[in-house]
């Protein structure tokens, strides 16, 4: 957003201001092509000018000074080590509430109000960010910033934030605790709980201060209710300020406007749009698996498509089993195996993990021991005491011997709920640890684990609990593209186009949860579209089965590209859609085949043209989208997997490489571009061996496409090409040099300038070995980067060079001194 009065409220005109000659000089000349690119923006200008971009607009509001100074003094922190600066809304929210109470009003205090910033955009650091532009604004003298949540958890959370961020904070420990640090701390900012304004007020503690800031977390679950009439008791003349991840309901938006109203917004749909959170797709499995015989065949056929006859076999015994135990335990041991194969046919060795939502304590475990049944999952519960109620439970659990019994073991095991808990969840943050977390009530809000992806729910959630808890799989990790929620309630009922048919979020208002989540429906619905995009890529292809061709075609790395995003969005696609119960049911099986074998298809033409090519490019992204899809359903396919590239000078395993491509020409473009990627890394080592290497791969190249050589010359030229480069000599290195390992690289350096004094080859190859010597008598480990080791080695090569002009008679020029100089250190910092 532009400053007003600053450039970037003017963009055109800033943009298309004329350059002096001397600017053109400075901005161009020193740039490749520069010519091309000077005359390009000259004929621009001539035009009359170009429109601003969104990228002119960020870096002119971004980057004028005003703002910049004032982004880094007052919106930059410390987290955990880490420095971070605010995201735009951060920003904006935090200058709309300072404008907002930097002044009295009529009743002399502060006008506070509501900030709605969906869940998992950074709302604890824009507290941070507040109180310390609280701290710094001349207007109001030595603000006390009191932050107040409704849970143990999430005042434990912010306390951190803030305490990471290098702030003096205080925790409140009890209501007592909470009386003495509002008389007696220092600290910038004191965190509680908000029962404990109840002590707070038995007590008559009271502070009739005007600088007194109340940060109340999910106000709408607590500030607007029977607690906030206790804060107002001990802080009559505060400004109260709500922070809320979810958006107020129709009724609580009247009572939000008695404080002030909102002062800024923050959807789910712009958090979306800006990627600072990645999208939630949802997907519906709302059966009754347990009443309707003709349902569960139909469910059992779906879920074991891919089992031997003899598992499926096996498996019914299982299921048979079950027959005489209740309804509701046959429901979950069903459910428990659709999450299991679910889970590991698409999650599972990725780093990604998922939360298994149980309607109650006695549930989760019976949900655990089901899982364990079903094997190869990592699953764990999760949960609060016996004695403490967590959930919705019609009856007391806590006497039921299995809960007493687990609550025993997990004791013995880890000490204390404390430990309980930290080992669990920092377990669950770790790529090889648990999978799968079987919660209840807690974790359902307040827990930011960037890994985890999935979220099963089996447990009535409606309006704000909904809400939080989905966001738990929202939160950006690399690789990450989409957070998934598996409904088996039917929390959210069939979804339709518009979220106001949502029965647990009809509270709320259309436009504020709009974009909270996708209908997977939805996203399968753009299968056709990738899989043409992905063919479009190669329309001009003559014959598209033919490998050969379509390797050729792929030569050029821009094309490359693009086939790699068009199959990069098909495979993610795919992946959706085969986790997905509605594409079974919607989708003719000939069409899912189809699909099936044709990412097997681009993904053996993906591995061909990978080692034909020998790309450079680190293409981590498409890896994880496409290679483990392919491992999970297609097995047996047959599909070349993408190893990691053979090394040139591994002449048994790169020649055996080298025999699986299919062609003299393949095999020739495969040594060719492996030895332009190996010139490329080895270059600064040996700069004139590699550049003469380079030179004829260029020519060759050329000279085949232009069809002056035949496939098996070019073929020929390349291995004979390949042999010199693994010789590490050139067939006119002079012989006295065969026997040094740097002195043929310096002599490499060298020669052409002593060359322009008339030093013949020979010479220059003995003063090419004395400076190999000079080197190595100076070397010690890990001598590269060591100043005192260089500057000696650089001392040593001047007397020398001065040696060869002053007794030798060589003419050097100081100029041809310094250069021979940093080269030949250059070359020799790169040998090590």
């Amino acid at each position: 957003r532009p400053v007003p009065g600053t450039p970037a409220t003017n963009l055109k005109t800033l943009i298309n201001r004329p350059l002096s000659e001397l600017e053109k000089q400075r901005l161009y000349d020193w740039r490749p092509h520069a010519y091309q690119i000077r005359r390009e923006f000259d004929q621009i200008a001539l035009g009359g000018g170009r429109a601003p971009t969104v990228q002119d607009q960020t870096i002119a509001s971004l980057l004028h000074p005003a703002r910049l100074l004032e982004l880094i003094y007052q919106y930059t922190l410390f987290d955990d080590g880490k420095k971070k600066i605010a995201r735009y809304q951060q920003y904006f929210a935090v200058k709309a509430t300072i404008g907002r109470v930097a002044h009295l009003n009529n009743q002399h205090t502060r006008t506070g109000g509501v900030i709605w910033h969906t869940t998992g955009s950074g709302k604890s650091l824009t507290m941070v960010m507040l109180a310390k532009a609280l701290a710094l604004h001349p207007n109001i003298p030595n603000p006390k910033v009191v932050i107040v949540t409704d849970r143990i958890n999430l005042d434990e959370q912010i306390w951190g934030t803030f305490k990471s961020c290098g702030k003096r904070v205080e925790r409140a420990d009890s209501g007592q605790d909470l009386v003495k640090l509002l008389h007696n701390s220092r600290a910038d900012v004191i965190t509680t709980v908000i029962n404990k304004f109840e002590t707070a007020v038995r007590q008559q503690a009271r502070d009739e201060g005007v600088n007194i800031f109340v940060l109340v977390d999910e106000g709408h679950r607590s500030q607007y209710g029977a607690f906030h009439a206790q804060m107002q008791r001990v802080f009559p003349k505060a400004c109260y300020i709500g922070f809320t991840g979810t958006p107020l309901l129709k009724k609580e938006k009247t009572t939000a406007a008695r404080f002030g109203g909102f002062i800024h917004k923050y959807s789910m749909r712009q958090a979306v749009a800006d990627e600072a959170v990645v999208p939630l797709l949802y997907e519906g499995r709302i059966v009754d698996l347990d009443v309707d015989k003709a349902q569960i065949d139909r469910w059992f056929e779906r879920v074991t498509r891919d089992l031997t006859e003899q598992q499926k076999v096996d498996l019914k015994r299982k299921f048979s089993r079950s027959e005489a135990i209740s309804r509701a335990e046959r429901r979950v041991a069903e459910i428990a195996y659709d999450i299991s194969r679910h889970y590991q046919q698409n999650f599972q060795h990725t780093g990604f993990k998922g939360q298994l939502a149980a309607p109650s304590k006695a549930i989760a475990l019976r949900y655990k021991a089901y899982l364990d049944e079903w094997g190869g999952l990592n699953a764990v519960v999760l949960i609060s005491p016996p004695d403490s109620r967590e959930g919705y439970e019609d009856v007391d659990e806590a006497a039921e011997p299995a809960l007493q019994t687990f609550w025993k073991k997990m004791m013995q095991q880890y000490g204390s709920e404390e430990a309980y808990n930290r080992e669990i969840k920092a377990s669950f943050a770790q790529e090889e640890g648990v999978e799968i977390l079987i919660v209840v009530d807690k974790l359902l809000t307040g827990f930011d684990e960037p890994r985890n992806r999935v979220l099963y729910i089996d447990k009535p959630l409606k309006e704000h609990s909904l809400l939080q808890a989905i966001a738990r799989v929202n939160r950006l990790y690399e690789g990450k593209d989409y957070g998934l929620i598996v409904d088996y309630r039917g929390v959210l009922g069939e979804l339709n186009q518009a979220m106001e048919t949502y029965n647990a979020l009809e509270a709320f208002d259309p436009e504020d949860v709009a974009g909270t989540v996708t209908d997977i429906t939805a996203a399968i619905e753009k299968l056709p579209h990738h899989y043409n995009v992905l063919w479009g890529v190669f329309k001009t292809v003559a014959n598209p089965h033919d490998a050969e061709q379509m390797e050729k075609f792929l030569e050029p790395e821009d094309v490359r590209q693009r086939f790699y995003d068009a199959l990069n969005d098909f495979a993610a696609t795919l992946k959706i859609a085969l986790g997905s119960v509605a594409f079974y049911e919607t989708t003719p099986e000939k069409t899912i085949q189809k699909y099936k074998k044709e990412l097997a298809f681009f993904h053996h033409l993906r591995a061909a043209v990978r080692h034909r090519y020998a790309e450079a490019i680190d293409y981590k992204e498409y890896e994880e989208k496409v290679a483990r899809l392919v491992d999970t359903h297609l097995q047996a396919a047959g599909v070349t997997s993408l190893t990691l590239l053979v090394n040139i000078f591994d002449a048994e395993a790169f020649d055996a490489e080298v025999a699986r491509r299919e062609g003299a020409a393949a095999k020739a473009d495969t040594i060719a571009y492996r030895m332009k990627r190996t010139i490329t890394e080895k270059m600064d080592e040996d700069p004139a061996f590699y550049r003469r290497f380079s030179q004829m791969i260029e020519e060759t190249l050329k000279a085949y496409k232009e069809g002056r050589l035949t496939e098996v010359e070019y073929y020929q030229k390349m291995q004979q090409g390949l042999g010199e480069m693994r010789s590490g000599k050139t067939a006119d290195l002079p012989p006295q040099l065969s026997r040094f390992r740097d002195a043929p690289a310096y002599f490499g350096v060298i020669q052409e300038p002593l060359a322009a004094y008339r030093v013949n080859t020979e010479r220059a190859a003995e003063i090419a070995i004395h400076l190999e010597a000079l080197i190595e008598a100076r070397k010690i480990r890990d001598w590269v980067g060591n100043s005192d080791v260089e500057n000696r080695i650089r001392d040593d090569i001047e007397d020398y060079l001065y040696q060869l002009k002053d007794e030798m008679g060589i003419p050097l020029s100081g100029a041809d001194m310094d250069e021979m100089m940093d080269m030949v250190i250059d070359v020799a910092r790169h040998r090590g």
